[in-house]
């Protein structure tokens, strides 16, 4: 871009010293990279920006075509149940009458009495009631029932 060796450097340093003199040279030196610094800086943030944008113009088209597609599907579902719905409308009328009652076996009772158990009580009823829910030994249901010791 600009074409500066290090002997242009030289004299433009050289001239310098000489016109701002050697007390202010270290301080301009120090702001003149500052500014330089925050000109990079600056730079840098507007190629993100712009990067940014034409990611952001890319993730657009994007979610167009993505929609696109998905309304085209959409069309294509409805059509071919339309399709279908015509197709099985048809097939009924030729058919005769719909059916009316689905097609069911007719129970037998199977005389298995072993599997079904028909005097039970249900545990939340008994729990509810404060019945027994579980056999006792004697031995613990003595030890249930027993009065509880006084000490004299």
């Amino acid at each position: 871009m600009f074409d500066i060796g290090v002997t242009k450097l030289a004299i433009v340093g050289g001239i310098a010293l000489i016109v701002i003199g050697p007390d202010k040279l270290p301080g301009l030196a120090k702001t003149l990279g500052a500014l330089l610094g925050r000109a990079r800086r600056y730079v840098a943030d507007v190629k993100e920006e712009v990067n940014r944008s034409m990611d952001l113009d890319a993730l657009k088209k994007m979610k167009e075509a993505v929609e696109g597609a998905g309304k085209e599907v959409e069309n294509s579902i409805q059509t071919t149940s339309s399709e279908f719905e015509a197709q099985w409308s048809e097939a009924i009328q030729l058919a005769g009458e719909p059916l009316t009652e689905p097609y069911t076996t007719p129970y037998r009772n199977v005389k298995k009495r072993w599997r079904i158990k028909i005097n039970v009580t249900p545990r939340w009823y008994k729990a509810r009631e404060g019945l027994r829910t579980k056999a006792l030994s004697g031995a613990a249901r003595v030890a249930r029932f027993r009065p509880p010791k006084v000490n004299p």
